[in-house]
C-alpha cells in the first residue's frame, strides 16, 4: 500500500461506523416513565373515588336516598345512582378542602 492510499483511508477513517453504535440505544428512562405513568393513573383512580365517596356523603346528610318505605332506613339503590350536587368537580373540590371532619 502506497503513502497516498494509506492518507485516503486514515482520512476516511471517520467516516466508519462505530459498531458498539450501530444498534439503537434508548436514553430513556423507561422505569421513570413507567412509575410517573402507573402514579398519575393512581392520582385520577383517588379522585374518581373520592368524587363518589362525597357525592354519597352529600346524598347522606341532605336525605336525597331516604327510604321510601322505611323512613329512618336509607335506599342504597339510591345511592349508587344520585347526583347530590350539579358537577363532579364540586365534590372534587369539598372532598380536597374538607380533610377534617366538621365540628357540631
Amino acid at each position: 500500500m502506497s503513502d497516498g492510499e494509506r492518507k485516503v483511508l486514515e482520512m476516511y477513517e471517520g467516516a466508519r461506523p462505530r459498531e458498539e453504535d450501530l444498534f439503537e440505544i434508548s436514553h430513556v428512562n423507561h422505569v421513570a416513565w413507567s412509575l410517573a405513568v402507573i402514579l398519575f393513573g393512581l392520582v385520577i383512580w383517588l379522585c374518581i373515588a373520592l368524587v363518589n365517596a362525597e357525592n354519597q356523603r352529600y346524598a347522606l346528610m341532605t336525605n336525597k336516598c331516604q327510604d321510601p318505605v322505611f323512613k329512618s332506613g336509607v335506599d342504597k339503590a339510591c345511592l349508587y345512582t344520585v347526583r347530590s350536587r350539579a358537577h363532579w368537580w364540586e365534590h372534587l373540590w369539598y372532598g380536597f378542602t374538607h380533610v377534617k371532619p366538621e365540628s357540631k
